[in-house]
């Protein structure tokens, strides 16, 4: 379903549009059949969110978009819940995102310059109960880098040659060149239970095994997700509360409503009108993300096919206005591909800042007169809000701008159609990393550049590659980051796929029910290491 809104809009009006969230990362997989089994789903379902009972209950923002199966999980919430079902060798600290052992006794030790050592756990076991061995280890990397599994985390895995048990505790890794990032990339990969993958992987990805803190319990796609403690855990995260609930509320009002009642403890995606409102009674703070409001171009198509036009329709955004009429406040304005506070921030040599009679002589030093687009934009309910004042700041330069506001599964099967010519979209790819390589692969290599907007076969696209590649290989961090501010700075001067602005994730919670909890610089919630209060 689409929906045409009005040019304009002011603040009131727009801030009470709401609907269905899909996808917030934007990201895309195969939608599988989340409910458990009915015995599971009726244990689920008597679990209650009072306090003293050991259960903790959330109001997550965004629906079941695919599987859990972390091979190709890419949906924002089975993805945070798979911080909490699954280990890897290393995971990443879902606050600080440093890397940090999990399976693993210690960080992987380099042996040579394309060879690393992983030892395992004594007594990991998966939640069936089985020990968690070498073999399941290989069988997950390899089950990755499987071509025939089009597994979203591969990408993320291009150094990796081979990985074998050397014996009943270790592994070994060989790198196809030196990778420096490698010890805490391989986070990307989760460890899986060989056996039970293999007798059934659809089952897997609708109700997952790991060995992880918490075992799943049931999930339904618009409900609810329910976990239990797994006791036998021996890891350094053990759940700290019996059972979780994590209530699928897609409206907005809804969830600030069941925060205000105590329903649950803790909601994320905050709406920015309600921020004050709420913090009168609970925590409420925004962590700055990565996290993105992109403008993507079908770079197949005229006139989109002209870097001038795409600039031109960025600097035509009165970024600072949106974020503080549409947003709160709760963003900042793109200044380079990364947000400020990343720790390889690098400040663009093409930064989109509101320039109106810039954004009319590009168009007109492009031949484009009376240009007519038409914005795709998924209904997440801070983009909807940005909707009327991206349209508004478009007619205003000569672009008649129709808004198609949708559901993001459906948005993005016209993209993957070709049927389209601009999406601004959200997305976070930092929920599987945090360094500039794989934030950048994610939208730069692969899918994205070759079958969503079409810019692969520049002469621009293959540098990037190129630069990307050579980071990889650099053993000098200097030099590393040299190359990587140059990659992000063709892209900036290209603007294929291009952030606006990056998001403050707002999340609220009651400290005086929660212990230990704090929000992530993510989409989704961590109640690692979280105990009811």
């Amino acid at each position: 379903m689409s929906r045409t809104t009005p040019a304009r809009a002011d603040r009131r009006s727009f801030l009470r549009l709401a609907g269905a969230v899909g996808a917030a990362a934007a990201f895309t997989g195969t939608l599988a059949a989340c409910g458990g089994p009915a015995s599971t789903r009726g244990a689920g379902s008597s679990t209650g969110g009072k306090s003293g009972s050991g259960t903790i209950e959330a109001g997550i923002s965004y629906a079941l978009s695919t599987g859990f199966d972390p091979m190709t999980s890419s949906g924002a919430t089975p993805v945070a819940a798979n911080w909490h079902i699954f280990e890897g060798l290393v995971d990443l600290d879902p606050v600080t995102l440093t890397a940090r052992p999990a399976l693993a006794t210690r960080m992987p030790v380099k042996v040579n310059a394309t060879t690393y050592h992983a030892t395992l756990r004594d007594g990991a076991t998966f939640h069936d109960g089985s020990a968690v061995t070498p073999d399941d280890v290989v069988f997950s990397f390899e089950r990755i880098l499987d071509v025939k599994n089009a597994s979203l985390m591969a990408q993320f895995l291009p150094f990796l040659k081979s990985v074998k048990a050397v014996d009943t505790k270790t592994v070994e890794f060989k790198l196809k060149y030196p990778f420096a990032l490698f010890p805490s990339r391989i986070s990307v990969t989760k460890i899986v239970p060989k056996k039970i993958v293999q007798a059934d992987q659809k089952g897997f990805d609708a109700k997952p095994v790991g060995s992880g803190p918490y075992r799943l319990v049931s999930a339904t796609r618009e409900d609810k997700i329910v976990f239990k403690k797994y006791a036998a855990y021996n890891g350094r995260y053990p759940a700290k509360a019996d059972d979780m609930v994590w209530n699928l509320v897609a409206d907005a009002s809804a969830r600030v409503s069941a925060m205000q009642s105590g329903r649950v403890q803790a909601i994320e995606d905050v709406p920015y009108i309600d921020m004050a409102g709420l913090a009168k009674k609970s925590e409420v703070e925004s962590a700055q993300s990565f996290g993105n409001l992109f403008l993507m171009f079908n770079c197949s198509k005229a006139p989109y096919n002209d870097k001038r036009v795409r600039q031109a329709l960025h600097y035509a955004l009165d970024t600072e206005k949106i974020i503080k009429t549409a947003m709160g406040g709760g963003a900042t304005a793109a200044s380079g591909y990364l947000q400020t506070t990343h720790p390889d921030y690098h400040r663009a040599t093409t930064v989109y800042g509101y320039d109106k009679a810039k954004a009319q002589k590009l168009l007109k030093d492009a031949g484009v007169r009376g240009i007519k687009v038409k914005l795709l934009l998924t209904d997440t309910s801070w983009v909807q809000d940005i909707a009327p004042l991206i349209k508004e700041c478009w007619d205003a330069v000569g672009v008649t701008t129709t808004l198609d506001i949708g559901q993001s599964s459906a948005q993005y099967a016209k993209v993957d159609q070709n049927d389209f010519e601009v999406l601004v979209a959200p997305g976070d790819p930092s929920v599987f990393g945090n360094d500039v390589d794989l934030l950048m692969r994610w939208f730069y290599v692969g899918t994205w550049p070759e079958t969503r907007f079409h810019w692969s076969g520049t002469a621009e696209a293959k540098k990037v590659v190129k630069l990307l590649d050579q980071a990889a290989q650099a053993t000098d961090e200097t030099a590393r980051k040299k190359l990587w501010a140059q990659a992000t700075d063709i892209v900036a001067e290209q603007a294929p796929l291009y952030p606006v602005l990056h998001r403050k994730l707002p999340t609220a919670w009651d400290s005086g029910a929660l212990s230990g909890f704090k929000p992530v610089p993510t989409t989704g919630l961590s109640f690692l290491d979280v105990a009811r209060a």
